[in-house]
């Protein structure tokens, strides 16, 4: 009797589970598949809440009339924010490198627990990088606002920035990182696990183009931060005991803020974050809004260069239709 119990319920799983496969779009509330998946399957992509009030979900990959899907890419997407509908979907779901689109995760927990107006001292370990590395040009003992500091972490993609921020507000990189994977988990992005608040590359720091847009959408929610992102330059006041006062200017390091490339007509570019890392490649997560002032977030991740991220990223939100 137990085991015909059992096959009832693989049964049924099964035909339930093939009906998910054809859903696509935006759920208003939790549905009954989506309960019975968390509980019978416990699979990563459904035992967080992923069908919430204002949340886009889609399972499989999404056409959009208008753009042709680059096989380069390793995934891509875009999402109508007021429609709670995903328009284009390109392996939203695969483990992938990040880059630095870590620090929008960053970003939000600094946003969370940290307070714009601490006086933060930058020790020896956040100014120690690479010289190739991307930095904000802070110094040991440097003291700076932590508004300053996410201005340059935005902006600028400064490495430094990260662990002095990550110091300040959890007294280390680890316990910081930490919480940044607990927030994560929270917000749904069920397949993220970070090990630094950077993004240089280590074999299990790890996320999704559907997890970073859950951050993001997130993100969104704060005036601070569409505030940040927003900007064409940021100039921070540093002090030092050695070298006394300098200024800092850093300006956005995506190509559509610097005039390297050459923006949608039927959207207005808001802001946005970076990454490029050799094994991650070229990345892009940007916040749009169309003429009628609707907004879209647009992910592509893993591009091999450039050129090829940024025609892909303008021909995908030149895609968005007309509202």
């Amino acid at each position: 009797m137990r085991c015909t119990d059992r096959r009832k319920r693989f049964f049924f799983g099964s035909f339930l589970l093939i009906g998910m496969f054809l859903i696509a779009g935006c759920a208003k509330k939790e549905s009954i598949i989506a309960t019975y998946e968390k509980s019978e399957y416990n699979r990563d992509l459904y035992r967080a809440d992923l069908y919430a009030e204002n949340l886009c979900v889609a399972v499989e990959n999404i056409e959009l009339p208008g753009y042709t899907t680059d096989q380069q890419l390793h995934a891509a997407g875009l999402f109508g924010v007021n429609q709670e509908q995903v328009l284009y979907a390109q392996n939203l779901h695969n483990k992938l490198y990040p880059a630095s689109t870590t620090k929008v995760l960053t970003a939000y927990v600094a946003l969370k627990y940290g307070n714009l107006s601490d006086i933060v001292t930058v020790s020896r370990r956040a100014v120690t990088f690479d010289v190739d590395a991307s930095v904000c040009g802070l110094q040991e003992n440097d003291q700076i606002t932590m508004e300053a500091l996410l201005y340059g972490l935005l902006l600028h993609s400064g490495n430094d920035n990260a662990i002095a921020i990550a110091e300040h507000i959890s007294g280390s990189v680890e316990a910081f990182v930490e919480l940044m994977n607990e927030e994560a988990r929270k917000l749904g992005a069920t397949n993220t696990h970070f090990t630094n608040p950077h993004g240089l590359h280590e074999a299990d720091h790890y996320t999704t183009a559907y997890d970073l847009y859950l951050i993001f959408n997130e993100c969104m929610k704060n005036e601070t931060f569409l505030t940040m992102i927003s900007q064409s330059s940021y100039a921070a006041t540093v002090q030092n005991p050695t070298s006394g006062t300098r200024q800092l200017t850093w300006t956005p390091s995506h190509f559509y803020a610097q005039g390297l490339a050459i923006p949608p007509q039927n959207a207005v570019i808001v802001g946005g974050k970076t990454g490029t890392e050799d094994l991650a490649g070229s990345c892009l997560i940007l916040l749009e809004k169309d003429l009628s002032g609707n907004p879209y977030i647009s992910i592509v991740m893993g591009a091999p260069d450039k050129t090829v991220l940024y025609n892909d990223m303008t021909s995908l939100i030149s895609a968005i239709p007309a509202s």
